[in-house]
């Protein structure tokens, strides 16, 4: 799915052709969220501290995907993923 050098430590990258966005909060850390926006279901474009959706200003949370600033109010949805030396690979969603 992507490697580990494509995620930058303290923010992340979206991956337009999955519709996912791979996030690092620390060193180390990677997640996963749905790049879909909550909102109204716009590819978010673009990560630095927040997962941004550049349609109507959402933002989201790098490590939990919550919003943090509207319209949207929900969670983008979270997956599990696996590193394995440089690789991330996707699991599926992350159980509630």
């Amino acid at each position: 799915m992507a490697q580990t050098g494509e995620v930058p430590e303290g923010g992340g990258t979206v991956i337009v052709r999955g519709k996912l966005v791979l996030t690092q909060p620390e060193k180390g850390d990677y997640r996963a969220f749905s790049a879909v926006c909550t909102h109204a279901g716009c590819t978010v474009q673009e990560v630095e501290e927040n997962i941004h959706c550049l349609c109507h200003g959402s933002e989201f949370d790098i490590a939990t995907g919550e919003p943090v600033a509207g319209p949207a109010t929900e969670p983008l949805e979270r997956f599990d993923v696996t590193v394995d030396g440089t690789d991330i690979t996707l699991d599926g969603p992350q159980d509630a």
